[in-house]
């Protein structure tokens, strides 16, 4: 994502504040890009209609659709100095609903704000979230209510010593778009690596076995490989944090720390029984998180939807 041209936001009717569209207006602001702001709309009592013709069962559904349209000018008429188009689609899975405007349109992004725990102040990912995360073949931006600051932090998730070709390119994808992303924000790049601990296991079965050899061969390939990846980017190893544990505990707390406005991490976009066995690192990760995500997928991705 060297570019932003076309910005897919997703309206939420059911909140007064849209934040995934304040954001797209940031990004297309700086970037250039145009903005469709997205509305999928369904009435379940359209279920019940099967007595009435065609015909009425058709104007009942025109008359929602257009009701939708006009309060969606009503939101956007406000903003003056973007270019703002609207789309309202009838669709009873909005996830699929904004993965098919994707795949038709060619969208470069999808821009979604999340809901936020009213007494914890944590973000809360809708299952729709969660469809976007691992369908969706554009970068998902998921996104809070608070504005980025300039000269803020953004962390780039990577797994530096991965020997999988996928998750290689992976790494220099993420690293590219969180710099494109920090030009954009006038903000700073962060590299974030997880090691893992020894394995208790390991030391209680093998009696000849040095945790602590052993640890810091571990941690010492986790920092050469983490720095060779940050200087193939000009990025200087203070950039770098590199830190033992899981994935879903480090990358947070780095995050915290940092006080991040936005994490940029890859998604292998895993579905069906291989996600719900194996499970997905990065969900894990994601779900720890208290700020902005921007979700990538590898190049190449084939959403299983362009499949239907």
């Amino acid at each position: 994502m060297d570019t932003i041209k076309r910005i897919l936001a997703v309206i939420d009717p059911s909140k007064d504040q849209q934040h995934g569209l304040s954001r797209s207006i940031d990004l297309a602001k700086k970037s250039g890009a145009t903005i469709t702001a997205f509305l999928s709309i369904y009435d379940f009592s359209y279920e019940m209609t099967t007595m009435l013709s065609g015909d009425e069962r058709e104007a009942m559904r025109d008359a929602v659709i257009n009701d939708r349209k006009a309060w969606l000018e009503q939101q956007i008429a406000q903003y003056k100095d973007v270019n703002i188009n609207t789309s309202v689609v009838w669709h009873n899975r909005p996830y699929e609903a904004i993965i098919n405007a994707v795949i038709n349109d060619g969208f470069d992004v999808v821009v979604k704000g999340t809901h936020q725990h009213d007494t914890f102040k944590s973000v809360i990912f809708t299952p729709t979230d969660w469809h976007l995360i691992r369908k969706c073949p554009a970068p998902v931006l998921l996104v809070k209510e608070k504005a980025w600051p300039a000269q803020g932090n953004i962390l780039a998730a990577v797994n530096a010593v991965s020997e999988n070709e996928q998750h290689l390119a992976l790494n220099k994808r993420i690293i590219s778009d969180a710099l494109f992303i920090c030009d954009l924000a006038n903000a700073q790049l962060n590299l974030v690596n997880a090691y893992p601990a020894t394995p208790v296991n390991i030391a209680i079965e093998i009696p000849e076995f040095n945790p602590g050899v052993y640890n810091e061969s571990v941690k010492k390939h986790h920092f050469e490989s983490t720095h060779q990846l940050a200087d193939s980017f000009s990025l200087s190893h203070q950039q770098c944090f590199i830190e033992e544990g899981l994935p879903e505990d480090v990358i947070p707390d780095v995050a915290k720390r940092l006080k991040s406005e936005l994490v940029v991490i890859g998604t292998v976009g895993r579905t069906g029984l291989s996600a719900a066995l194996v499970g997905n690192t990065a969900e894990h990760v994601i779900d720890s998180l208290d700020c902005d995500v921007l979700a990538l997928k590898p190049d190449g991705y084939v959403s299983p939807l362009s499949k239907l």
